[in-house]
């Protein structure tokens, strides 16, 4: 029986092997190939020009969210007979108001809490008015209460003056330079101030010509009387947010009858020393613009319905609120 010769037959049995290695070589090349120079899979006229090679990744964070509307624990409504339990806790902040020392924050957090409960028209005025009182105290002067996260105290930093320092707690730096009796462009390095934690807020009372104040959505400050919309020219409900850049004293303005424009002093001059623009977000309020909070030069209007659907205040009462609502972060809510 012949026999092919050992090397010719060891050839000729490696050539299929070899070949199995080449095809297999040249299909992973065909793959790495494939895999770096793969599409992206998405569209460039969707999502615009593609990376350059080996540019580096940025993160940009996702901005932050405009502040969310609040504002909107309405007041229950009145009792024929007083509430005894309002009656017991009214009992028992007046006691705290009255301690040696006296315990002004305790105070301040059972009379707000109080304003949530159904109680007489009788029992929720005196309860405004105590707390009235009592931000004359924790507010409105130097003093800063132990516990008290509301206002705290703050050391300036080199450079810094209080507008900057107000932007940063949401709050005027007028309310910050009369509670700290400084000048806005005088601040020592160290020196150590009184804050607010911003911002404030206001809600108006179309039926009671009212305007409440509040620090923080819910800590009731102050209330005024003020003048609303005349027939035909209403003040709209809803929501509005005091607009940027439209807080303003003593501004030229146009009769919108005769086109002329007046200055603060002259004869139809409608606005008073302070202008607070706003701008509507919510309810019937939503896009209208053109409405502010103003003074007025007629104050027997305030508390009637003559204006052509702004909230007008007695002179000194604008400038208060002035005082305390700031742009973007306050809001103003009118109710029925």
């Amino acid at each position: 029986m012949a026999r092919y010769p050992s090397s010719l037959h060891g050839r000729r049995r490696g050539r299929p092997l070899r070949r199995t290695y080449i095809i297999s070589a040249l299909l992973i090349i065909a793959v790495v190939v494939a895999f770096i120079y793969r599409p992206s899979g998405k569209n460039k006229d969707e999502t615009g020009p593609e990376e350059e090679p080996n540019s580096p990744v940025v993160f940009i964070p996702p901005s932050p969210p405009a502040p969310e509307p609040n504002l909107s624990d309405i007041t229950p409504e009145p009792t024929s007979d007083p509430n005894p339990e309002a009656t017991a806790l009214i009992a028992e902040a007046m006691a705290l108001m009255n301690a040696k020392p006296a315990k002004i924050i305790e105070a301040r957090g059972i009379l707000n809490d109080i304003l949530l409960m159904p109680m007489t028209d009788r029992q929720r005025a005196f309860v405004k008015s105590r707390l009235s009182e009592l931000a004359d105290k924790w507010l409105f002067s130097k003093t800063v209460y132990p516990q008290d996260s509301l206002c705290s105290s703050y050391r300036v930093k080199r450079g810094e003056i209080l507008s900057t320092i107000g932007k940063q707690y949401k709050v005027p730096w007028e309310i910050l330079s009369k509670i700290n009796e400084v000048r806005p462009e005088v601040l020592p390095e160290g020196e150590t101030i009184k804050v607010i934690n911003g911002p404030f807020h206001a809600r108006i009372y179309l039926s009671t010509f009212t305007m409440e104040l509040f620090l923080q959505n819910n800590t009731f400050v102050k209330s005024f009387r003020v003048g609303l919309g005349q027939s035909g020219r209403e003040t709209p409900i809803g929501l509005w947010r005091v607009k940027l850049e439209s807080k303003l004293i003593k501004p030229p303005w146009r009769d919108p009858v005769t086109r002329k424009l007046l200055h603060y002093g002259e004869p139809g001059y409608a606005l008073g020393s302070r202008w607070i623009g706003l701008e509507g977000i919510k309810g019937a309020a939503k896009d209208r613009t053109g409405f502010g909070i103003h003074g007025t030069e007629e104050p027997e209007t305030v508390g009637t319905n003559s204006s052509r659907g702004c909230i007008r205040l007695h002179d000194s009462d604008a400038i208060f609120v002035y005082n305390l609502l700031v742009p973007v972060h306050s809001l103003v809510e009118v109710v029925e």
